[in-house]
């Protein structure tokens, strides 16, 4: 099984999405995942509650969706993965530093994001095998809190994503998507209706969004921007490995505008959920990183038919953060290219880093807040940057213009190369440089 893992390499040219539809969803799978579930309520609640929200979204749009669309034009144009795709729009070695220097990115993010999934796992299984109760808690928490026990759920887990991956895109990738994606939906959307049908939800909503606007600064603004590129997956590695699988004929915005749609849909849809029950049974918002595991319990212990409902909820979190997972191993196992290690010596030395990349995350679960500001914000919005502007400040810029417009010297097509050239590293330098001033100056 694991030596059919040279499927899943992006060069080649033979392996596209076997439909518009699985290429639509698979893209949606790879944004979709914890960002939404675990990240994005945690974020909200952390750092501005309806005020982020609002800044999210205004980011998203006009930012993340057109870096969107540069790296899917230079993943589609560069389908060897993440390293060949820097090397193509910055000159040797930067460029080739870079792409090793973002693979590492992803391969650290991936590991704690392991650490999560396997969390995650472990809390659907206890929600369906003893349920939550007051009497149930304690010995959840203290499993939860036994650094072993995760680490051992973390190997099941990174095995089980692996094993995935070795079955290339149509036979794994593409199929597990075309069914996680609508069981998310439909899960959600169920849960939304429970949590609508509440006394006192509509009251509890709106006094939440009510924005609080002085509360609102540089540190706020720059975790709105690393949710909006955190969340559709951009940073110069997942969007552009996996839209190497395009084929010719597909719409590079068209697939954008999908992709962006049904990220923010799905943050919507499961702050529709998460936000008016939280409020409703007086939980906190701002819990941190801890928010599911901490929180979750407590309100499945409290909410009637708490039991089936948070162990749907908790099914439908696994299956999309594991989807997230697989995209996390994809980049380093399409993007690296080392002599003498390829096919299963390959999956097998990259399963062995990120066994030991784990580790500290497992018993030491404080750190991942740290982690994911720095390499789960930061560092993915600098690699979406750094991308922009590669594509439209260097060498092949005509190039780009004429893939993505069917008139590359129109005035929309200059308008789009000002706004990519200038307003988004331009709005993103700004942003940075004020969380950097606002906290270390």
């Amino acid at each position: 099984m694991l030596s059919s893992v040279f499927d899943l390499t992006v060069s080649n040219s033979t392996t596209h999405y076997s439909s518009r539809l699985g290429a639509i969803l698979t893209m949606i799978g790879v944004a979709v995942g914890l960002g939404n579930v675990w990240r994005f309520p945690y974020m909200m609640g952390s750092y501005g509650g309806s005020a982020f929200l609002i800044v999210y979204f205004i980011f998203t749009m006009l930012f993340a969706f057109p870096a969107l669309i540069a790296e899917i034009s230079l993943g589609k144009s560069n389908p060897k993965g993440t390293i060949a795709a820097f090397e193509s729009i910055f000159k040797a070695p930067i460029g080739r530093l870079l792409g090793y220097l973002f693979v590492g990115v992803v391969s650290i993010a991936g590991s704690y994001y392991a650490v999560v999934v396997a969390n995650v796992l472990y809390t659907a299984l206890f929600s369906i095998t003893k349920g939550f109760s007051a009497h149930t808690n304690p010995d959840y928490q203290q499993t939860l809190g036994n650094g072993t026990i995760q680490y051992l759920f973390t190997v099941l887990v990174i095995i089980l994503a692996l094993l995935v991956s070795s079955q290339g895109l149509k036979k794994g990738i593409e199929r597990i998507s075309m069914f996680i994606m609508p069981f998310f939906v439909v899960s959600i959307l169920y849960m939304i209706g429970y949590a609508w049908s509440l006394p006192d939800t509509i009251a509890a909503v709106e006094e939440f969004m009510k924005p609080d606007l002085d509360a609102f600064g540089s540190t706020e603004v720059f975790a709105a921007l690393g949710q909006a590129f955190f969340s559709v997956g951009l940073g110069g590695t997942f969007v552009v490995v996996y839209s190497g699988y395009l084929s010719e004929d597909r719409e590079i915005p068209k697939v954008a505008v999908f992709t962006c749609l049904g990220d923010l849909g799905s943050s919507v849809l499961v702050s529709l959920f998460l936000v008016p029950v939280i409020l409703v049974f007086g939980l906190q918002m701002n819990a941190g990183p801890s928010l599911i595991f901490n929180t979750l319990p407590e309100l499945f212990t409290v909410l009637p038919a708490g039991r089936w409902i948070g162990s749907l909820f908790l099914v439908a979190l696994f299956m999309v953060a594991f989807l997230s997972l697989i995209a996390a191993f994809q980049v380093p196992l399409s993007s690296l290219n080392i002599k003498g290690f390829s096919g299963k010596r390959l999956i097998l030395a990259f399963g062995l880093v990120q066994l030991v990349l784990a580790f500290p995350s497992a018993y030491y679960p404080q750190i991942i807040g740290i982690l994911d500001l720095v390499f789960g914000s930061g560092m993915q919005v600098l690699g979406s940057m750094l991308v922009v502007v590669g594509i439209w400040w260097g060498a092949r810029t005509g190039e780009y213009r004429r893939l993505l417009f069917t008139d590359p010297e129109s005035k929309r097509a200059h308008a789009a190369q000002l706004w990519f050239r200038w307003a988004i590293p331009g709005t993103l330098l700004l942003v940075l440089l004020g969380y950097l001033y606002e906290n270390f100056i």
